[in-house]
């Protein structure tokens, strides 16, 4: 069974005040990008520490080598996993997050771990989980499944990172609103 002992990190993220501002900065730093922004990401299914609110949220994801950088933006003051971490306006690394192949066998082992599962969300056809680990770790662990047509969203990522030439390409691959349904131009994230 493939579990978080043996999958790796897939993506770092980080709690941003502006999307573009973190991807400039990283862009030219680290040549992370390009970036793929989903405005106000909207899931099927939510649930925070027993909640149904939903934060107004932004995702930008791009990869830096074989990792995924991730940055959120939170709208807003709804309690959330980020809300957890940095009060409006802070900023800082929040998640780390692994694939998993059987999510609700990895879900079950971190609950009998005894790590608290903050936020469980379905979109695009695929489950996460956030898990409170910040006495491990220093932020949450996310757990995000791995069906075929997402591992395909993120290599395509993966690949136009391969051909980016930071300075001269954009570094937004796309943007896109997420309020919608249309599983084709939007991506949870995990993030």
């Amino acid at each position: 069974m493939s579990d978080l002992r043996t999958a790796g990190w897939f993506q770092v993220a980080y709690l941003v005040n502006d999307l573009d501002v973190a991807i400039a900065r990283w862009t030219t730093l680290f040549g992370a990008g390009p970036f793929a922004v989903t405005e106000h990401h909207r899931t099927d299914t939510f649930d925070y520490r027993g909640t149904s609110h939903e934060a107004d949220v932004s995702y930008a994801f791009g990869y830096l080598g074989d990792t995924m950088i991730q940055f959120i933006v939170q709208h807003d003051d709804t309690p959330s996993i980020y809300r957890d971490m940095y009060a409006a306006g802070e900023e800082g690394y929040h998640h780390v997050a692994m694939l998993v192949h059987d999510f609700e066998a990895e879900y079950d082992r971190l609950v009998a771990l005894g790590f608290e599962p903050a936020c469980r969300l379905h979109a695009d056809d695929v489950d996460a989980a956030y898990f409170d680990t910040r006495e491990v770790t220093g932020g949450f662990t996310e757990i995000h499944g791995d069906p075929p047509h997402i591992l395909g969203t993120f290599a395509t990522w993966r690949r136009a990172h391969e051909r980016y030439r930071p300075g001269v390409d954009p570094p937004v691959l796309r943007r896109r609103d997420g309020g919608g349904n249309n599983t084709s131009t939007r991506h949870r994230g995990t993030s």
